[in-house]
């Protein structure tokens, strides 16, 4: 058997194999980054909001429309006064705690990874039909269709899973009373009339 279609064959299997632990490592690190921010707290889905080792409750914020997030915050009083400030947060402003709204597949870094992951396997399929066009001895073509079959199915899940986690989730709901945060044409920020409130009543 050729050598260089060892090397091809083997080069192809690498890149499929590498999509797949790009998958799973960029999954892996974005749980993992939620854990260390969240790390002590405690999040109560029923009611939105966080809870912290000292018992006080961060409320939703704002809505940040343009990166997908809920910001949430504690009372800047309390955590100002609180014994564990230091090792907690350096804001005056209370502690923050970004929780992002859509789910891992649909977030723009999850749907990102997997659109490179796709490209890995189907560049792996195309090094593999060229290569098959340029040798024809039987187990040459064996070896390289064998991994073309192992290949498709990879890009097929790839795709359907692409296509089942589309970007752009709706807003939540109004009934949570936050406004929309985006960035105005002079580059600045506005804030929600709910988050002034809130800010005022801290």
């Amino acid at each position: 058997m050729n050598a260089e279609v060892v090397l091809t064959a083997a080069y192809a299997g690498a890149l499929v194999i590498g999509a797949f632990v790009l998958e799973w490592l960029s999954a892996h690190t974005h749980r993992r980054s939620l854990r260390y921010r969240t790390a002590g707290f405690i999040y109560d889905e029923a009611q939105d909001h966080w809870q912290c080792p000292e018992g006080e409750q961060l409320r939703p914020h704002e809505f940040d429309h343009e990166r997908r997030l809920v910001r949430y915050r504690a009372k800047a009083h309390v955590c100002n006064g609180c014994p564990r400030k230091a090792a907690c947060t350096d804001s005056d402003r209370g502690r923050e705690i970004v929780r992002p709204l859509d789910p891992w597949p649909h977030s723009e870094a999850g749907r990102f990874h997997r659109i490179i992951s796709l490209l890995m396997v189907a560049l792996a399929a195309l090094i593999l039909v060229v290569e098959a066009t340029r040798h024809h001895q039987p187990s040459e073509i064996a070896l390289l269709l064998a991994l073309l079959a192992a290949a498709a199915p990879a890009a097929a899940r790839l795709l359907r899973d692409l296509r089942a986690h589309p970007a752009n989730f709706p807003p939540p709901p109004a009934a949570h009373g936050l406004g929309l945060v985006a960035t105005s044409a002079d580059g600045r920020r506005p804030r929600s009339r709910w988050a002034s409130q809130n800010r005022t009543q801290a």
